[in-house]
């Protein structure tokens, strides 16, 4: 759905849409697994800086690789969102007039072509809603770094040798020196 700068001059324009896995490209490590719903309205905000505004509410369930295991690990991402779009022309390009900001205008994103595509502003809301740390489980032991075994299948019996300590006789020697 494209949000036209022109449709925001005569009136908001409120948007509900389910967009089912696929549609939107999140990546090689993230997929949607369930559909992306999301509703809500746009509006003309600042007239004169022609500035939209988009508020809503989304819901999706995504899968990603665990980042301890590699396994599938999913959860959703739920929550609201309030964004506002600044023309292109505002960004400071080269060759263009600078044009003052306000102080809140430094949280706007830019948009060209005459208005947004909603897929752009959900892939980027579900994208930034994303965990950080992304596992399967709480408890996830994750992979053997001997063998590369998943330790959450199998225990693999494999010593994880100590790591070679260089420097260990310097240390040494320097606690010695401070005693």
């Amino acid at each position: 759905m494209f949000i036209r700068l022109k449709d925001l001059e005569l009136r908001s324009v409120p948007f509900s849409v389910a967009l089912p896995a696929g549609e939107i490209d999140f990546g090689d490590r993230a997929r949607q697994t369930g559909p992306l719903e999301a509703s809500g309205e746009a509006v003309l905000q600042n007239e004169t800086l022609e500035e939209i505004r988009v508020r809503g509410r989304m819901h999706v369930e995504m899968e990603t690789d665990c980042d301890r295991c590699l396994e599938p690990a999913g959860f959703v991402i739920e929550g609201d969102f309030d964004l506002s779009y600044l023309p292109e022309r505002l960004a400071g390009e080269e060759g263009r007039e600078e044009i003052a900001l306000r102080n809140d205008d430094s949280d706007a994103a830019f948009y060209s072509d005459g208005g947004i595509e909603l897929k752009d502003v959900l892939r980027e809301q579900v994208l930034l809603a994303m965990p950080m740390r992304k596992l399967c489980r709480e408890d996830c032991k994750g992979i053997c770094p001997v063998c590369g075994a998943n330790r959450n299948v199998s225990p693999c019996g494999c010593e994880v040798k100590p790591v070679d300590d260089r420097w260990a006789a310097l240390r040494a020697q320097e606690v010695r020196s401070k005693k």
